[in-house]
């Protein structure tokens, strides 16, 4: 029988709580650019396990994996237009989906929760994926200093 080595083993390894996930959350947040983190005056950040019945009929999903995260709010060319009871814009990440996908990648949890938060704030207001690629080159820099 194979000895497995310590550092294989997971059986007292667990997964990040939703408290150390919105920590992981807010950090890589706070290491996007300036420029771009304007974009997102009033955002929230909410971590969830998986995403609720309504986001999951409404994007019409084949299971609740398939979702890593969620902006909702109002983009750039709406912002100026004021509704009475507007809740702030918001970010949903969904820790057991971006779980999976950490566990089936190479990239760090930080790296994917970074490239989430970039993606969904980025397609919502109509950035192209070349913007966001410079954006997230910008984060990582950032990160590192």
């Amino acid at each position: 029988m194979a000895r497995i080595d310590q550092s294989d083993d997971w059986r007292d390894r667990h997964a990040p709580t939703i408290s150390a996930f919105e920590s992981l959350a807010m950090e890589a947040y706070s290491h996007l650019p300036d420029e771009f983190r304007q974009l997102t005056t009033n955002l929230t950040i909410e971590i969830e396990d998986f995403p609720d019945d309504d986001v999951f009929e409404d994007m019409a999903l084949e299971t609740p994996f398939d979702l890593l995260g969620l902006f909702e709010g109002r983009g750039i060319s709406e912002r100026f237009t004021v509704e009475t009871g507007e809740m702030p814009n918001r970010i949903r990440l969904y820790r057991r989906p971006i779980l999976d996908y950490w566990a089936e990648n190479d990239e760090t949890l930080g790296d994917i929760i970074t490239h989430v938060l970039i993606h969904e704030i980025g397609h919502h207001f109509g950035l192209s994926d070349d913007d966001m690629e410079r954006i997230e080159a910008s984060a990582e820099e950032a990160a590192e200093r």
